[in-house]
């Protein structure tokens, strides 16, 4: 048996899989996130060890089977940085650390530029080098307390194993790490920068007192599933050149397998889980986090605001929405840009501005392949996945808006089941993660774009461009 661990930015999702990829048992379990101004995102590491218990009794409580778990496969959100004081305790499940400042911390914007000069090329302000410096410039204290940084799925994987790593996703990944000589030219400790390791490679074994407290098998490995977008892609069954991941969640993440490497100023290009392919990547800031602002804002729950959108016709009586509600990553780079909607008048009401934010999303996703496919790549299919896939009426809005076909497997969580692909090829199951993810992986529903629809969205999509600007 196979047991999966994703954290999410608000959410930590737990699954139990046989080797045929069939979900024995399930559980979420919400962690609450620290926000201030837009700048301060950040969230106390030990709810994830919290989230870790009342996941194992959940699992435990759906089948007898989580005794027979053979091995741990985790992934998680990122860039996240955790400032981790001490080692793991031998008497509780415990890891001393800060809080963790999370992929959407902004605070350490000033230290952007350095940093960039420094890899000789742009690193945004959200990876993990300008938060360091930030720490020993701003925090000094508690630089010098730290132990060593860790990254979010990396913090639990210690507080497991005792064992400090940092899982590098891929070839392709050196801007946004570091090496000895980076480390140097800003002048960091060496020490405090655990060994890298890949997707796929073991951490260690369970701990002692790890295996006494949940209850266990001795010598249980625990393998690196690497970021959650890397799960997620394998778990989508994207394989193949031209097939890309939408990995819907807080954010959205746009992963385009490609035949080669493509370097684009404004896109993040690496190795692809699938050997020898490549991915063409862009990651856009608040998608999910856009939908949850609006329910708040209209006291609506989800399926109200869906249906409250769905009484408005396709252009949202001529509203467009920039979703821009945290800055914008990919293709802008821009922590300064801010959100907002175009074109309001007097007939405009809450099922216009509804349905404008879910076509903001739509358009922001098209944004991202308009720039990847002027690369001269070609996008032909787009396989959902996360909390929002499935949602009918957002996946044939994504497909209306971008002109795509849109697939929905049967698993929302892809990166669960691309963790049980990683932890069957540990296992010697399948020879390769393309063979487990073909096997595993099964497509249930297919969206066709409404070519009336993709006909108004491509000039509303022009004007979505020129607002912007």
């Amino acid at each position: 048996m196979l047991l999966t661990i994703d954290i999410g930015t608000s959410t930590f999702k737990s699954a139990l899989w046989n080797y045929d990829g069939i979900c024995l048992s399930y559980a979420a379990v919400p962690i609450k996130v620290n926000e201030n101004n837009g700048f301060l995102h950040e969230v106390n590491p030990s709810l994830w060890l919290n989230a870790f218990e009342e996941s194992c009794r959940k699992l435990k409580s759906q089948t007898e089977h989580f005794k027979d778990v053979e091995v741990i496969v985790i992934s998680g959100n990122g860039p996240s940085l955790v400032p981790v004081l001490g080692e793991p305790s031998k008497e509780k499940f415990y890891v001393p650390a800060e809080n963790a400042r999370l992929w959407l911390d902004r605070r350490a914007a000033k230290y952007r530029e350095k940093v960039s000069q420094a890899m000789g090329g742009f690193v945004d302000v959200s990876f993990f080098l300008p938060k360091i410096l930030f720490i020993k410039n701003d925090e000094n204290e508690l630089y010098n307390k730290t132990k060593v940084f860790l990254g979010c799925p990396e913090y639990l994987t210690y507080a497991l194993t005792a064992e400090a790593r940092t899982v590098f996703p891929s070839d392709g990944f050196d801007r946004w790490f570091w090496n000895n000589d980076v480390l140097e030219k800003l002048e960091l400790d060496v020490e405090k920068f655990p060994a890298f390791i890949r997707p796929g490679d073991q951490f260690g074994t369970l701990i002692p007192s790890v295996c006494e407290h949940f209850g266990f098998a001795k010598n249980i490995p625990v393998i690196s599933g690497g970021p959650d977008f890397f799960a997620a892609i394998l778990g989508s069954g994207v394989t193949e050149p031209g097939q890309a991941c939408d990995r819907t969640g807080s954010s959205e993440g746009i992963n385009l397998c490609t035949q080669k490497r493509i370097i684009h100023e404004s896109l993040m290009s690496y190795g692809h889980p699938i050997k020898p392919h490549w991915n063409l990547s862009g990651i856009i800031n608040t998608t999910g986090s856009a939908i949850k602002w609006c329910c708040d804002l209209f006291e609506f729950g989800f399926d109200d605001l869906i249906k409250t959108a769905q009484k408005s016709k396709p252009g949202s009586g001529g509203l467009i929405f920039h979703p821009y509600l945290a800055g914008e990553r990919a293709h802008l780079w821009d922590s300064t840009v801010r959100a907002q909607w175009s074109g309001i008048n007097l007939s405009s009401g809450k099922c216009d501005l509804a349905n404008s934010v879910l076509e903001g999303i739509g358009f922001s996703i098209r944004d991202v392949i308009t720039e990847m496919e002027s690369s001269g790549e070609k996008i032909n299919q787009l396989h959902v996945t996360g909390k929002l896939s499935g949602c009918k009426v957002l996946n044939q809005l994504k497909a209306d808006i971008t002109g795509k076909e849109i697939l929905e497997g049967p698993y929302k969580e892809a990166e669960l089941l691309g963790l049980a692909v990683i932890g069957s090829c540990f296992k010697g199951k399948y020879s390769s993660f393309k063979e487990a993810s073909s096997a595993l992986v099964k497509i249930e529903k297919h969206y066709e774009p409404n070519p009336k629809n993709t006909e108004l969205y491509n000039d509303l999509f022009e004007k979505y461009i020129k607002k912007r600007n």
